[in-house]
């Protein structure tokens, strides 16, 4: 079996899922090909790739990244689609092939919601619309979202998984105690040339991309209204301009925040932290929250998308845009001990219960299968 993952530009999950994903493939004899941005392919290791995106070299470049798509779509049994941009580019450069004996099979994996204020949106729906009712299997990482692919005229839309490779990893370790983490905690702090008052807080944590879908704006309105002494700790990369105006509005409110970038080390700030809090607009099946969860650490997050079935009963689920909830929910797990311990529990349970990437691939390998079959 011959499959082509397309995917654009990504620098967080989606690029983790298809790396992850194409090796798992390969590994049960997949001929796997990545086609992506050169951003996305310098970012993950996905073996074989094809830097054929349309947009990253001008429009003669683009036309001809379309054409050689479309013969190496033509040689495949699968084009799997990853993301609204690789969805319209699929169904686009495969116009002409259904009917054909040895045309491809259209997959298409949505990972993000099409969100109010985005821009275009009308233009956007219209290319949903198209998308769903050319695609031979429509797939979505949140229930809301498997909904709207039906909506739109999908013949069949399934709920996929999208594990993250670090939970295994945080599973086998030693469920950090108090001292554990506060020691974790301060080895970590000690870095940022802080205060040492404030070394000895608690340690709150957000792992995000700056970038508007995250609301890091209410984030950070919601830590200037925290009655608890803590420390907040912001880990992730993304646009400098709402970077500059979040580190503005930290200094006008006297919020605890500090931004720090990307870290490597992102599952030890997690093993640190008492509380892990996400304020996103949406959110599909966040690995950062699969990995909290792993980590032994209570989460706070936006009652939105996938996260509405990931976090109930094992965290706390707040109304997105809304700091005060932020803040509210945020206090009580720094201030009720026995409520934190019973969310890490649910939390572990919870993680140990996921799918990892070997089920993922079995699952889609399945899928693929089955698609192949259709008439």
């Amino acid at each position: 079996m011959k499959v082509i993952m397309l995917l654009g530009r990504s620098t967080g999950g989606i690029g983790t899922h298809v790396a992850q994903l194409s090796v798992e493939l390969r590994k049960r004899g997949v001929d796997v090909i990545v086609v992506t941005d050169p951003l996305t392919a310098s970012r993950f290791s996905f073996g074989t790739v094809r830097l054929w995106w349309p947009g990253s070299g001008g429009w003669v470049r683009a036309l001809r990244d379309i054409r050689l798509l479309r013969r190496l779509a033509l040689t495949s049994d699968i084009v799997h689609a990853h993301g609204h941009q690789s969805a319209l580019l699929a169904t686009l450069s495969t116009l002409g092939t259904r009917g054909r004996k040895h045309g491809p099979r259209i997959i298409v994996t949505e990972h993000n919601a099409v969100l109010k204020g985005a821009g275009r949106r009308r233009l956007k729906r219209f290319a949903q619309r198209l998308v769903a009712k050319r695609a031979d299997l429509m797939t979505a990482v949140s229930r809301d979202l498997v909904d709207e692919a039906l909506g739109f005229g999908a013949r069949r839309a399934e709920l996929a998984s999208v594990p993250s490779p670090r939970v295994p990893g945080l599973l086998a370790q030693r469920l950090a105690d108090g001292p554990t983490r506060a020691r974790i905690a301060t080895s970590l702090l000690s870095s940022l040339a802080l205060d040492q008052q404030v070394l000895a807080e608690p340690l709150v944590v957000t792992i995000s991309r700056i970038a508007p879908q995250k609301n890091l704006p209410v984030l950070v309105e919601a830590a200037s209204r925290v009655r608890n002494p803590c420390i907040w700790v912001v880990l992730g990369d993304g646009d400098p301009c709402v970077l500059a105006q979040l580190q503005l509005q930290v200094r006008a409110l006297g919020a605890p925040v500090h931004f720090v970038g990307a870290r490597s080390d992102a599952d030890q700030w997690l093993r640190a932290a008492e509380v892990f809090v996400l304020p996103s607009e949406w959110e599909g099946q966040p690995l950062v929250v699969q990995e909290a969860m792993a980590a032994g650490t209570p989460v706070v997050a936006t009652d939105v998308g996938g996260l509405h079935d990931m976090v109930r009963g094992t965290g706390l689920l707040v109304a997105p845009g809304d700091p005060e909830e932020i803040a509210k929910a945020t206090d009580r797990l720094l201030a009720e001990p026995a409520l934190r311990a019973d969310l890490v529990a649910r939390g572990r349970d919870a993680a140990k219960g996921l799918p990892d990437g070997s089920d993922t691939a079995s699952q889609w390998l399945a899928w693929y299968s089955e698609t192949l079959l259709m008439t």
